[in-house]
């Protein structure tokens, strides 16, 4: 379902890196860095605990948690509900940041603090190597792989937390940018540990388009990449077993995507071309388009953010 909405151009803010779309799986990943490897490994998300206490506001309180995921301890930050719950939960998967920049939850900080005052646990996770993560020294060569690994542990762990004040029968995902690329990814490597979908602006699902858009001219690690697995227009059947596209047949969560016409980094184009291979493999989605506006969506956020209230409340119902 397609819809364009004629709304006044948003303001456009340059975006100095988005970065490499990531998949799945781990730092075990390095002999075979495919999303069919991905597939047939196992994934035990476990641990979701609160670390500490960040205060809050009058609608929620803030902590500082953690997660196992493939061994590594993976941080965060979670915004709960004020109340007795049990509260449905969004696992949030961030955008590109420079992992030597990024503080624990940066990013997200209209949906984190919308979600928590709507009555969702807002899980906001770190990812490898960002924060007070453990680190996996293999993870960008890999073609940051951990990432979706990361966000699918995380869905698993909320799956079997005994916090009282969460309902592990009702957990969503929301990516943002290359967050909405590791979110497709974990989409068609584990179906069903999310209920539901929702991306912002997110890169491509075709992962040529994001190593030729980011990283083949970029130092050094787009040359090592391109030693290790050829080019795109070299090893095209490589970068298809990256690409969370090819396996759109695997999806069956319904999905809820939101983009600008004018985004400067993610192009629309992309977001149109994933929306066409899912209803080809005959799935739930929706791509909502505002014309004019840029990759952060300044002028319609608000009125985004409803569409994902009332996407949440048709798929997290009790």
């Amino acid at each position: 379902m397609h819809r364009l909405l004629a709304l006044p151009a948003a303001l456009v803010i340059a975006v100095t890196s988005v970065g490499l779309m990531p998949v799945a799986s781990a730092s075990a990943s390095t002999a075979d860095p495919s999303i069919p490897a991905a597939i047939a490994r196992e994934y035990e998300g476990t641990g979701l605990r609160i670390r500490r206490d960040l205060g809050g506001t009058s609608d929620y309180t803030r902590h500082a948690i953690s997660y196992e995921s493939d061994g590594l301890t993976i941080t965060g930050i979670m915004n709960r509900p004020r109340g007795k719950g049990p509260f449905p939960v969004v696992v949030l998967a961030h955008g590109y940041i420079e992992p030597s920049a990024y503080w624990s939850g940066q990013g997200f900080r209209r949906e984190q603090d919308w979600l928590a005052r709507n009555g969702y646990v807002a899980l906001h996770i770190d990812y490898r190597n960002h924060a007070g993560s453990d680190d996996d020294p293999a993870n960008d060569l890999v073609l940051r792989l951990g990432y979706a690994a990361d966000v699918i542990n995380a869905g698993l762990a909320v799956r079997a937390s005994r916090l009282p004040f969460i309902d592990s029968r009702r957990v969503a995902v929301l990516g943002r940018s290359m967050g909405g690329g590791v979110a497709f990814q974990a989409l068609v490597i584990r179906p069903g540990v999310f209920d539901a979908a929702i991306t912002y602006a997110s890169t491509s699902t075709d992962a040529g388009d994001n190593f030729n858009r980011w990283q083949r001219f970029n130092g050094s690690l787009g040359q090592q990449i391109i030693r290790q697995y050829g080019s795109p227009e070299v090893n095209p059947a490589f970068w298809r077993t990256m690409s969370s596209r090819t396996y759109f047949s695997r999806v069956t969560e319904p999905v809820l995507m939101i983009h600008g016409t004018e985004d400067e980094s993610c192009d629309i184009a992309w977001a149109r071309a994933t929306e066409r291979a899912l209803e080809v493999a005959g799935k739930d989605v929706t791509l909502v388009e505002y014309r004019g506006a840029g990759h952060y969506l300044y002028g319609p956020w608000a009125d985004s953010i409803r569409r994902v209230e009332s996407f949440l409340a048709e798929h997290l119902a009790p």
